[in-house]
């Protein structure tokens, strides 16, 4: 089996955000028909990030982003013109990519794990690239 690419359109309403995109890249491993092996995320953009956390709790996402928030604030004096220096970081540290184990047909997730597509620049469009390979 020949795997290829899928990719997942992404349309953000805020400045940052978690978005649970648990059940969108689901459909896309059942649809794969790959039973052993992993799923791979890539997102295209240098203001966002990818990662997996707890999806029972919408206040754990809040949480994760107020606390990027301190660490790395909005207006802090830099120096790049553009002036999302602050969205630039937070998607170094989070990071831009995932990769997920496959198992009998599903992704191997925790029972409370959820992945997320990380929004710090919007509102924007956004794409994550999709890879789906058997072992």
């Amino acid at each position: 089996m020949e795997s290829k690419i899928s990719a997942l359109d992404i349309s953000t309403t805020a400045r940052m955000q978690f978005l649970d995109i648990t059940s969108r890249v689901e459909k896309i491993v059942a649809a794969s028909g790959v039973r052993e092996g992993t799923v791979r995320l890539f997102t295209l953009h240098t203001t966002a990030g990818l990662t997996i956390n707890e999806n029972a709790d919408p206040d754990v996402a809040g949480d994760i982003l107020m606390e990027l928030d301190k660490i790395v604030p909005l207006d802090d004096g830099y120096r790049h013109a553009e002036g999302n220096s602050a969205a630039h970081i937070k998607s170094s540290l989070v990071g831009v990519s995932l990769a997920v184990f496959i198992s009998g047909g599903r992704m191997v997730l925790g029972t409370w794990q959820g992945l997320y597509f990380c929004e710090f620049d919007g509102p924007r469009q956004r794409k994550v690239l999709v890879k789906v390979t058997k072992d």
